[in-house]
């Protein structure tokens, strides 16, 4: 009897829209609480009488730990993988939380920056092991579509801290009897932001996701540059993404720190109408993000992401000339400008790096420092100055992103180490 064989079907390529849906609800969570630190500023001005400079080293805390444990986060990666490296990233946020509790029934301002410190410590983390999964969830000519989606998702959370901050936070210190009572305002938010964590750490523990050791199977040149050695380091798209992130996070949140302090300024006398402005720009930021991932269909990344460091360019300098709602709206509007760069330029600096990935993710998110540094520089120029001519600072760095989104980001075509 004649045998027929029968032919296997192909393997079906992988379903990553589940697990690219878990890790944009942890995009959101990290969105929330970065925005909802640098909103503490105002609050620790009420408790510890603080000029714009030192209050805003509350973002400093946070970002100082984006230059300790990027590349630290990026050897966790190789070593125990991207979904566990997420897991141990929520524990340690959860211990950051937590450490808010003593530091405002201590009412100690040293106690509040190694709370924020500790918390930034994990979402570092966090975005270290989430920003290339989602680039490597599919195929490498849309990672940038892919990212600007899911952070599209950490805007949303943006634009809720400063909703949360009006309503459980910034309590007029007028309507307590001491600072103490003011400083007491803060415990309850991050008990439960603390839990929340925990939850969500045990959820995706249990959860499957799927194991990705390195991005992709590499091509035949990624290949040559793994045997090669080259240090990751040579790679001058991924190091000059890494200053474009610095530029970008610092002005992103020099803007989000003092836009209350700002919108005060410009005549807003209202806390709720203030907090309400406040979420503008982040919800500007989301809609963008939005409208980006469809916008990139038929705009090349690099092309957009310089025409809108052209409009941050815009605004700003006419924020400068002008006040009242129009200076308030252009600095919202900046939300539109900033929607899609952090995702983009960080797509644009893993590009080609193949088994290399997750070092160029470590590499690129030590520019998140770049907040710790931008928001005290800005406020120092705020105190000696005004507002307006401390826009000049993150008009600098839109620049940046401007000559990255038209050369920076092009991949070096040789191999020299």
């Amino acid at each position: 009897m004649s045998t027929r064989s029968v032919q296997s079907a192909p393997p079906r390529a992988p379903s990553y829209l589940v697990p690219f849906i878990i890790v944009t609800c942890l995009f959101c969570i990290f969105g929330f609480l970065t925005n909802l630190n640098s909103n503490l500023s105002p609050k620790l001005e009420d408790i510890f009488n603080l000029n714009h400079a030192w209050s805003n080293l509350v973002a400093t805390s946070w970002f100082f730990a984006y230059l300790v444990f990027s590349v630290p986060s990026s050897k966790v990666i190789e070593m125990v993988g991207y979904k566990r490296t997420m897991v141990i990233s929520l524990f340690i946020m959860v211990v950051g939380a937590l450490l808010f509790v003593p530091a405002a029934a201590r009412v100690n301002f040293p106690l509040f920056l190694t709370a924020s410190f500790v918390l930034a410590s994990g979402v570092c983390m966090l975005q270290t092991s989430a920003n290339p999964y989602v680039s490597i969830l599919g195929p490498e000519h849309s990672a940038p579509a892919r990212l600007t989606l899911a952070q599209a998702f950490n805007s949303l959370g943006t634009a809720l801290a400063p909703l949360v901050v009006g309503a459980f936070i910034l309590t007029d210190p007028g309507k307590l009897q001491d600072k103490f009572a003011v400083a007491h305002t803060v415990q309850g938010p991050y008990i439960a932001i603390a839990i929340t964590l925990l939850v969500l750490a045990f959820a995706i523990m249990f959860m499957h996701l799927p194991a990705i050791t390195m991005a992709r199977d590499a091509s035949e040149a990624e290949k040559d540059i793994a045997q090669a050695g080259r240090s990751i380091w040579s790679f001058k798209h991924t190091v000059l993404a890494m200053v474009g992130i610095f530029f970008y996070v610092g002005l992103e949140i020099a803007l989000a720190a003092n836009a209350i302090k700002f919108f005060v300024s410009q005549g807003v006398s209202s806390r709720d109408t203030v907090a309400l402005l406040a979420s503008f720009y982040p919800l500007s930021m989301m809609i963008g993000r939005f409208a980006g991932t469809v916008v990139m269909k038929v705009i090349k990344a690099e092309k957009l992401l310089a025409g809108l460091g052209v409009l941050g360019v815009a605004l700003l300098v006419a924020a400068m000339f002008t006040t009242g709602q129009v200076a308030i709206w252009c600095l919202i509007l900046c939300g539109v400008a900033n929607s899609i760069m952090y995702p983009t330029i960080f797509a644009l600096g893993i590009a080609e790096l193949g088994p290399l990935t997750s070092k160029g993710s470590g590499v690129i998110t030590i520019g998140n420092v770049g907040g710790a540094v931008l928001p005290p520089l800005f406020g120092l120029v705020a105190d000696k100055f005004n507002y307006q001519a401390a826009f000049l600072i993150p008009i600098v760095g839109y620049l940046f992103v401007v000559y990255y989104g038209l050369s920076g980001y092009k991949p070096a075509r040789d191999l020299a180490r």
